[in-house]
Parts: C-alpha cells; sequence; structure tokens
C-alpha cells in the first residue's frame, strides 16, 4: 500500500532556544534567525528511496513574513550505520549550504497548501532521494525569515517503494577497486597540496582505501620516491593509508611536492579487491591557506593592479605573467552558436537578456539596471558584450573593463549579482580575451597591469569555487571550469596557472560525467540547458585537441546531439521545460551546431533536418510533430525528467500541444528570465505547468520513467509513472495522441489508501486563445477561425467540475492564470481546472481535440483494450 511506512523520530535536540511545543510532538522554534532549531533524528531508513519528511507548520497571527520564500531552513544530516556524518556533494531533492550539508528552503505560509489543525497552519513536505550508504538522518527545521515563533508539529518521515528510486538516473558511485582511479595535478612549487574528502567502507574489518602517489617533473618523466611525509612500498610505490575501521572516515592529505616536480597522480584505490569502499564524493581540492583569495586580500580592498603587486611579492617577478595570445574562448563561441554571428560595434548599443536596446552611459556606474531584470543584471555585469565591442575598438573595450574592475573592489561589488557564477564565469574569459589583445611588450603598462590582476583575481575565486564543489553536478561547473581554463591558458607564465588548468580540466570532466549519463541521460529538465551543454561539449572538444578529455567529452556529447534535433517544433522551438530564455531561435542554434567544422558560422536553419522524425523519444522527453500542408503544423511534447533540485520546476510530465498551427496548450513557466520574488515562486511551481495532484499536495522532488509506449491504430499511447507525489501515493499519467496531431487525451490515476481522495489537473491555453466554459463538461476555445475543443473525462470515481481563471494574483500563494512568454510581467492567460474525487484511486483527465469527429475518434482509441490495460494496470 502506497505510504504504509512512517517512520517518528528517536530524538529531539534544541538550540537557540528552541523548546518542546504545547501539545505532543510538537516542536517551538522562535525567531532567532539561524541558530534557533529542532533536529530530529530519523533511524533505519531504507537507501535508495525517495522519502518525504513532513510536518505541521504553525505561526502566529501576527508573522510579518507570510510572503518569504525562505520562511524556515530545512537541513538534512545523514548518517552511516555508526552514526557518522556522510558528506555528500549531491542529494536529489535538497541543496548543499554551509550551516547544514543539505538543505531545502521552506516558503512562507503565503505559498503552503493549508493542513489540518485549522487556520494558522500548513503542511509542509519536503521530498528527496536518502543515499546509500547512509541508514539515518538528522532533520534540523531553522528559523530564518520568521518573525515569531513557529511550531514543528508531528514530524514524520515516510520512504518510497526502492524499486522505484530506480527509475530515474543512475547514481554516480565511486566505488574503489584494486585499479586506481587516477587523479592528475599540477603542482605549485614549495606549496603543498590539499585534498579533503570522505572514505566509506561497508565492512568494520575492511582496511578502507589507499592513495598511491607519483610525482613527475616538467618533461613529464617520474620522480622516484621517497617523497616529503609519506611512506612508500615495494608494491604500491609512495601509499597513503585511508581507513574505514568505523565505517565512515574524513581525510585530509597534506602533499608537499618534492624538489622538480611539475606534476602529481593520485590513485586512489581499495586494498582489498573485494572490500568495495567508496569516495562519497569528489575530493575537496586546495592549496595552501596563504593561497587563498580571502588571506591575499585580507581586509583590503585592493585594486587589481595593488592585488597584482601583493601577487608579485608571494611569488617574485612570476607574479607579473605574460599574457598569450590566441587563446580559445568557448563562452565566447558558445554565444555565437546561440545568437547567430554579430557585427562589432563602436559606441554599444547593448541588446541584453531579450530587453530592447539600451545605449551604455559614458561612464557607467556598474549598478545600472535599467529594465528592472535579474537576467539584465547578470549578462551586464557579465561583461562579455566587450568581446565584440573590442573588435571594432579595442582601447573603449580595454578603458571599460578596467573601469569595471576600479568600480568593483574584491568584497564590495557595485551589484552583487555580478557574483552570480554566470557572470563570473563569463566575465573572466573576457578578461582572458582582452588580455590577448595588449601588446605584451606593454609588461608595466597600467591597461596591462589592471587586467592581469583582475583575471588572477577571478582565477583564484574560480578556482576556489570549483576546488570546493561548490558548483558540483550543475551546468555552473562546466561554465566556471571552462573560464578558469582560458584564463590559464591565457596567463601561461603565472604561478597557478598549471594548477588552474589541471584543475579544470579535472572539472570538466567529472562535469560532463554527472550532468550527461553514457545513454543521454541529462539531469536537468531544461532542453535548453541541455542544448548548452552538448554545444559546450563539441567545442570544448575542438578547443582540446589531441588530449584524452576531449575525447571523452565528445563521447559523451556526440551521440546525443542528433537526437535534439527532433526535439524542435515546426517552428523551431525546443519544448519550454525547465529554465529556458525567451527569443532562442533553436533551430538557428542547433543548424551552426550541426556546421561546426563544416563551414563558418552562419545562421543556417537548413541545416537542421527539413523533416525530422515525427515521433522522438529521448531519457525525459517524448516529441511528436506533423506538418502538414492542408492541417497546418501540429507539436505534442512531454518533459518527465527528474525532479531533483528544491528551486526547480515542478514540471514532471508537463506537455504542450499544437494542432493546425495554433499552439493551444502552452508552458506557463518556462522561463528561467526571473531568479527571485513571487514571480520566481509561481513559475517554479506546478501551478505554472500542466501537471495534476492529489488532495491538494503540490508536487515535489522525484522521478519520472516511460512505462511503455504503443502504437494504436491512428494513433500512439505512452504511459508515464512518478514519484513525485511522495511516497502516499502511486501515480501514473497516460497520454493518448492521433497521428496527425489533431486531437490528445491526458489521463492521471492516482492510488493511496483506503481513504477519499481528490485529485485536480492544469491546462494552460496560450496567452493569444480564448477560451469559455460550455457547461459542466466542455471547454471551447478559439483563435482567430480555429477551435478547439476540451472535454474532462472521468474514469474512475466522479467527476469534481471546471474552472477557468486568468490572471489571479489576490495572494502570493494563489497565483494562477498566467504564462511567462516574453521578458517582463506575467501575461493573463486562460488556465483550466478539472477535478475528480473517489476513494482509493481516482483516474480521469481531459479530451482535447479541434472538432467532433477527431474527438470521437480519439475516444475510440481511449475505451480500447490497450490504453485501458495502460490505465489500470499497477
Amino acid at each position: 500500500m502506497p505510504g504504509a511506512i512512517r517512520l517518528h523520530p528517536v530524538s529531539a535536540h534544541y538550540a537557540g532556544g528552541a523548546t518542546v511545543g504545547a501539545r505532543e510532538a510538537h516542536h517551538r522554534v522562535p525567531a532567532k534567525n539561524r541558530w534557533s532549531r529542532v533536529v530530529l533524528t530519523f533511524e533505519d531508513v531504507a537507501p535508495e528511496t525517495w522519502c518525504e519528511f513532513r510536518f505541521h507548520l504553525a505561526w502566529d497571527p501576527d508573522e510579518a513574513a507570510l510572503a518569504a520564500p525562505d520562511f524556515l531552513l530545512v537541513g538534512f544530516d545523514f548518517l552511516a550505520a555508526d552514526r557518522a556524518s556522510l558528506d555528500f556533494d549531491h542529494v536529489p531533492g535538497l541543496t548543499r549550504t554551509l550551516l547544514d550539508p543539505q538543505s531545502a528552503w521552506v516558503a512562507g505560509p503565503a505559498y503552503q497548501p493549508a493542513g489540518a489543525e485549522g487556520a494558522g497552519a500548513g503542511l509542509v513536505r519536503v521530498g528527496f532521494l536518502m543515499p546509500d550508504p547512509a541508514r539515518a538522518v538528522a532533520v534540523s527545521v531553522r528559523s530564518w525569515r520568521n518573525t515569531a515563533p513557529v511550531e514543528v508539529g508531528r514530524p514524520e518521515l515516510r520512504p518510497g517503494d526502492p524499486a522505484e528510486a530506480a527509475r530515474g538516473l543512475p547514481r554516480r558511485r565511486r566505488r574503489l577497486t584494486h585499479e586506481p582511479d587516477w587523479l592528475d595535478l599540477a603542482t605549485v612549487p614549495g606549496r603543498p597540496l590539499i585534498l579533503r574528502g570522505q572514505v566509506h567502507g561497508a565492512r568494520p574489518e575492511n582496511d578502507g582505501a589507499m592513495v598511491r602517489v607519483v610525482y613527475r617533473d616538467g618533461e613529464g618523466a617520474e620522480i622516484p620516491p621517497p617523497y616529503p611525509d609519506l611512506v612508500s612500498t615495494p608494491d604500491f610505490g609512495a601509499v597513503v593509508n585511508l581507513t574505514a575501521k568505523r565505517h565512515a572516515r574524513r581525510f585530509t592529505l597534506e602533499l608537499p611536492p618534492p624538489p622538480g616536480a611539475a606534476s602529481v597522480a593520485l590513485g586512489f584505490a581499495a586494498w582489498e579487491a573485494d572490500g568495495a569502499p567508496e569516495l562519497l564524493g569528489a575530493p575537496e581540492i586546495a592549496l595552501d591557506d596563504a593561497l587563498r583569495l580571502e588571506t591575499l586580500c585580507g581586509d583590503d580592498l585592493l585594486d587589481a593592479g595593488a592585488f597584482l603587486d601583493r601577487l608579485s611579492r608571494e611569488f617574485g617577478s612570476a607574479g607579473n605573467p605574460v599574457p598569450a595570445s590566441g587563446v580559445p574562448l568557448v563562452l565566447d563561441r558558445l554565444r555565437a552558436l546561440q545568437q547567430g554571428p554579430r557585427a562589432p560595434g563602436g559606441a554599444p548599443e547593448l541588446r541584453l537578456a531579450a530587453a530592447p536596446a539600451w545605449p551604455l552611459p559614458l561612464t557607467p556606474t556598474w549598478s545600472e539596471d535599467p529594465f528592472r531584470s535579474v537576467a539584465w543584471r547578470i549578462e551586464y555585469q557579465s561583461l562579455s558584450w566587450l568581446l565584440p565591442l573590442a573588435e571594432a575598438d579595442g582601447p573603449r573595450a580595454v578603458a571599460l573593463a578596467r573601469a569595471w574592475s576600479k568600480a568593483n573592489p574584491w568584497g564590495r561589488p557595485a551589484d552583487g549579482l555580478g557574483l552570480h557564477p554566470v557572470a563570473l564565469s563569463a566575465r573572466a574569459e573576457v578578461l582572458a580575451g582582452l588580455l590577448g589583445r595588449l601588446n605584451a611588450e606593454a609588461l608595466r603598462a597600467e591597461p596591462l597591469r589592471t587586467l592581469a590582476g583582475e583575471a588572477l583575481r577571478h582565477g583564484f575565486a574560480l578556482a576556489e569555487i570549483i576546488g570546493q564543489n561548490t558548483l558540483a553536478r550543475s551546468l555552473h561547473l562546466v561554465h566556471a571550469a571552462t573560464a578558469l581554463l582560458a584564463v590559464a591558458r591565457s596567463l601561461p607564465q603565472a604561478p597557478l596557472s598549471g594548477f588552474w588548468a589541471s584543475l579544470a580540466r579535472h572539472a570538466l570532466r567529472d562535469g560532463f560525467a554527472s550532468l550527461l549519463d553514457a545513454d543521454g541521460a541529462f539531469a536537468d529538465p531544461s532542453l535548453h540547458q541541455r542544448l548548452e551543454l552538448l554545444s559546450l561539449g563539441r567545442l570544448l572538444a575542438a578547443a582540446l585537441p589531441g588530449e584524452p578529455l576531449a575525447e571523452f567529452i565528445a563521447g559523451r556529447v556526440e551521440p546525443a546531439i542528433p537526437a535534439v534535433t527532433g526535439l524542435l517544433d515546426p517552428g523551431g522551438r525546443l519544448p519550454p521545460f525547465g529554465d529556458t530564455p525567451h527569443g532562442v531561435d533553436h533551430a538557428g542554434w542547433i543548424g551552426r551546431l550541426l556546421a561546426l567544422g563544416e563551414r563558418a558560422l552562419v545562421a543556417e536553419r537548413a541545416l537542421v533536418a527539413e523533416r525530422p522524425a515525427p515521433s522522438t523519444t529521448v531519457p525525459g522527453v517524448i516529441a511528436l510533430r506533423s506538418d502538414s500542408p492542408a492541417r497546418g503544423f501540429g507539436h505534442f511534447a512531454c518533459g518527465f525528467s527528474e525532479q531533483r533540485h528544491p528551486h526547480g520546476h515542478a514540471d514532471c510530465t508537463s506537455f504542450v500541444f499544437a494542432a493546425e498551427g495554433v499552439r493551444w496548450i502552452a508552458e506557463g513557466g518556462g522561463s528561467g528570465q526571473v531568479e527571485a520574488g513571487t514571480t520566481r515562486q509561481y513559475l517554479i511551481s506546478p501551478r505554472a505547468h500542466n501537471v495534476a495532484w492529489p488532495d491538494g499536495r503540490e508536487p515535489g522532488a522525484g522521478t519520472g520513467w516511460l512505462v511503455a509506449g504503443e502504437r494504436l491504430d491512428g494513433g500512439s499511447a505512452y504511459a508515464l509513472g512518478t514519484t513525485v507525489h511522495g511516497p502516499e501515493y502511486r501515480h501514473r499519467r497516460v497520454f493518448v495522441v492521433l497521428d496527425d496531431l489533431t486531437a490528445l487525451a491526458v489521463f492521471d490515476r492516482f492510488e493511496t489508501a483506503d481513504r477519499p481522495l481528490v485529485a485536480e489537473g492544469l491546462l494552460h491555453l496560450a496567452p493569444d486563445v480564448l477560451a469559455a466554459l460550455a457547461g459542466p463538461r466542455l471547454v471551447l476555445a478559439s483563435r482567430e477561425r480555429q477551435r478547439l475543443r476540451i472535454v474532462p473525462r472521468v474514469l474512475r470515481g466522479q467527476a469534481g467540475g471546471l474552472d477557468l481563471v486568468s490572471g489571479r494574483n489576490d495572494r502570493p500563494g494563489a497565483l494562477q492564470g498566467f504564462v511567462s512568454w516574453r521578458p517582463g510581467a506575467l501575461q493573463p492567460a486562460s488556465t483550466l481546472r478539472y477535478a475528480m474525487s473517489g476513494h482509493g484511486t481516482v483516474c480521469g483527465g481531459a479530451l482535447v481535440a479541434v472538432d467532433e469527429g477527431r474527438e470521437r475518434a480519439l475516444a475510440a482509441l481511449v475505451a480500447g483494450e490497450t490504453v485501458t490495460r495502460l490505465l489500470t494496470e499497477a
């Protein structure tokens, strides 16, 4: 039975003034911010299961932060069988934070669904995948933005079905064997290399793991041991033992290089062939504390030139590097792929983030925000627009870069978004590109000193972000590593350039391995980001000719590129699942990507196959298309990728539909242009997507998978399973689509315990579509001369009625009837809500057709044996 197992905390600990609540199984957390918390420990949790932590939240009637997106913080500390904390670089459903190893924000009461405890209370649910080898978890509920005390009532943990966890992306496990897993890094003369990590052994009698250490000189020749502070053995050479006697052990390796060493190879391996120890995550990589950016800057607000002087004192004359020219600027080439050829300009008129043109002031303050747009500010602060300017007016571009540096001393940015990972990475590469344009003979000239100092400062920042695994398993990591490699190549004589280049190569390999599986599965629902990763992969492979890393990246991205073409709709757009910016010509982008290596980068949409396969199924996506001259284009796409980020889109099983040349059913929240506030909370919520959920409990972290795809007489049927509704429910969504894409049906089946059950679903219509209720069982929609019929159908249970909403915004948590199709404010659009009720199990949905004839044909397929089986089988 779904949700049969319920775990209660075996202990509760309080800090920062938190106390036992007024009722049994209630805990009071005061508003003391961050340190006030209750910590609840749950034991005997089955690993590799999707779990749900839930509690009833009660708040004060005078609470002032009702609409805060970070009202409370729920932290998770995963524990091994011996209760030692385990360090994971990523847990699906959660995000890494400083106060707790993994966390999820709880939005304020204005966003919470009603609970069972009356007014002033709501039900909070946090989904996550319990990682192996953890066997227990300590969950903390912390005060954050709340202005009055809150009560955490009846907390419990509900594990799901272990078999369903295997349906998503394969988990990356770093199991060690006798054969070493080698990590190659450059050394810095006289400076120790520091690695931190954790090894876990399944058996207490196992000796754990070892690290074999091999130093090489500048010619690649091995330097024989002994090495400083290391033990050597005849069988393994220099080696470090990583014990796992207590099942879990953290380690810190401090490895001073021997004289003449230019690189070191570290081989992580098991002592015993059947010991099966594993690294719980990629080890953190750093140099000694004296080379941290914070230490080098101290409490001073150093400008770039002063920072370069400080490096010179630290390293001698090597702190004044000579720039190299001809460094591949991969992120800039990516922008050319995305946007097409650009004409160099003189006095720039900036067009950023799909916003209107904006004339750049003669003396910018670098805090400008003319469009009140986060996306615009990030692109502005990235300085990516300086590279096309430099082609026409190099001195002007250099002067602007120097002006930005002067206005942004480290630690006091003119705009805090200048430190966003996207802006930081792009700007570092811009600085590397501008350095390559300067005359190396003018080494002491102020422009070169400023750009070199700023580029090096960015290099230190990126190296620390990458080395600490801050951006693990994200596209941001690939951006940061690409930029760090550009900085290292642009200043090859800098003391840390070799180390940075090796660190960047390691991060790129790890990034592509974690984001893109060998079978093409991508770790994010955004098809835009999937295309960006594939483009970066092809560009990086070309920029690293002959390197093993290039071969590895190409092996991941090349098989996945052709399938992206089949996901385009006839208008040249990728389905807008996940975060997707506005105004992108995906067909042109793919055409330029396919043309790489064949001809100059030109905007040739014709390079994209004119008639892609009518049906394309790749991991996480189903796409169907039709382009009939008589009826116009048709398109259907559904995304069912894993929902693994607590602040990502809750759009698993959402879909879009176009028929007879009209985009009827749209995605409400495909835009990644808004990164904060009520609008962002709405766009990522399921209320902005075409999904269904039971009992008012919106879907959360979990996975989706294709159960079956069946050919029908004149159509197709697809059955999807998900875990996004929590362990309490078993969910299946079935689509039935006619071959000519003039009609589709969508049905959801929810099963739970033997109790009353209510389910509801949403259909977002495009802003230019008019819709009206023609009764409790029919909705009519129109756009100019085209018509659409939407007919609710309940197969098990009772119909719960229809609502048609447009532009509802009476409170933050109730926004409905909006879509985001262009930059700026949300656009009102008709959103249909249909509902059904029953006992234990309900099944229903809607038939969508362009006319009554197509509706009857669709209904016949729905009533057939195949669809009935897909809707009823377990």
